[in-house]
């Protein structure tokens, strides 16, 4: 059965660690979503795109759920589908502008009134020393019993928001690291107005990427950090899907706890132990090489498999996952979405960790 999920944004978060986006207007999330999405549509159900003011173009793309009825000419939101572990539970997050402050429902153990407010330690993830463009915020710690006034402890959610200077795209990620296994959570991303897609044209986008780390076999949250680059062939668009590929990668990765500690040598240092032999840096994460991957409306999504040579020579898969986002603007001139990607933590037995990331990549 389809759910109706709100989605309600600011267009402007302040890029430090601290102030707010008092004069930003609000931007509506408002999805019409249906439990699964194909990248296409079909209108009002005649399959003749009735109801829309432009003709659905069935992508043929396995998409996360969001808008029913995509089109080139109007804005897209896609968001994380639920499943058993408590993902894709987050629902109407909405940012108010004049404190600096995010409510999300449906999510247990995060106080009476969802409240978020920007993260006390770490205010903000994005390259080494700048502020942003990601600001993170944090759910409440404490709960009252209205009756008898004793505090109860609430869960510790995270959430990294982030929206383009262009006010074409952005994107909201929320997690919480106190359970043992993959806890409640949810992502969205959108973009706000049309795309305009070249028939014969090769593009690079560019920008910082920046995630949430949960685990399965422990309790814990950490944050992520790199860089992220997209290339898009668009030469051949000439039917619902590129003839040629695109590709990407995330590099120079950092891991850092919620407090702001830096650990990503203590996983370098463990992957070292693993593979037999040094390590100077995080694994990038490659996205592969496929054709047919992105579609006329401007949405792409596909996988991918990346890892390392160990002491042996043998290759050791290392990062598997999906991606998944939309290109914006009359060049395009940028792209939003989001990654997760699970790994193998070589810093413990029997951990696995989800990275939960996201990007906005600007036309370089």
């Amino acid at each position: 059965m389809a759910r109706k999920i709100l989605y309600v944004l600011a267009l402007g978060v302040a890029a430090g660690c601290s102030g707010s986006a008092a004069d930003s207007p609000l931007n509506p999330f408002d999805p019409t979503p249906t439990d699964s999405a194909t990248g296409g549509g079909t209108g009002d159900g005649a399959g003749d795109g009735t109801g829309d003011p432009t003709t659905p173009i069935d992508g043929g793309l396995e998409l996360p759920p969001g808008t029913a009825n995509p089109t080139p000419d109007n804005s897209i939101t896609r968001y994380e589908a639920r499943d058993e572990n408590g993902s894709g539970f987050a629902e109407a997050p909405v940012y108010n502008a004049a404190n600096d402050t995010f409510s999300i429902d449906n999510l247990p153990f995060d106080s009476d009134d969802n409240i978020y407010t920007r993260d006390d330690q770490v205010g903000s993830l994005g390259p080494a020393g700048q502020q942003g463009p990601f600001a993170v915020y944090e759910g409440p710690g404490t709960a009252f019993d209205p009756q008898t006034g004793k505090t109860i402890d609430q869960l510790t959610y995270k959430a990294l928001f982030q929206r383009s200077t262009s006010g074409l795209t952005e994107l909201v990620i929320v997690r919480t690291g106190d359970y043992r296994n993959y806890g409640f959570g949810g992502w969205a991303y959108q973009r706000d107005g049309n795309v305009v897609l070249p028939s014969k044209l090769q593009a690079t986008f560019s920008g910082p990427y920046a995630a949430l780390r949960d685990f399965q076999g422990r309790p814990g949250l950490e944050y992520a950090t790199g860089d992220f680059q997209l290339d898009v062939d668009f030469e051949d668009l000439n039917g619902t899907l590129t003839q040629d590929a695109i590709k990407g990668k995330v590099t120079n990765r950092r891991i850092y706890a919620t407090d702001g500690t830096d650990v990503t040598q203590d996983v370098i240092n463990a992957l070292a132990a693993d593979a037999n032999r040094p390590f100077t840096a995080l694994p990038t994460m490659v996205l592969d090489v496929n054709g047919g991957k992105i579609d006329r409306n401007g949405e792409f999504t596909g996988t991918f498999e990346s890892g390392y040579t160990d002491g042996s020579g043998k290759f050791v898969v290392y990062h598997t996952g999906t991606y998944q986002g939309i290109l914006a603007g009359p060049d395009p001139s940028e792209a939003v979405g989001t990654i997760v990607t699970t790994s193998q933590d070589p810093r413990f037995e029997d951990v696995t960790v989800r990275e939960t990331g996201g990007f906005i990549a600007t036309r370089d």
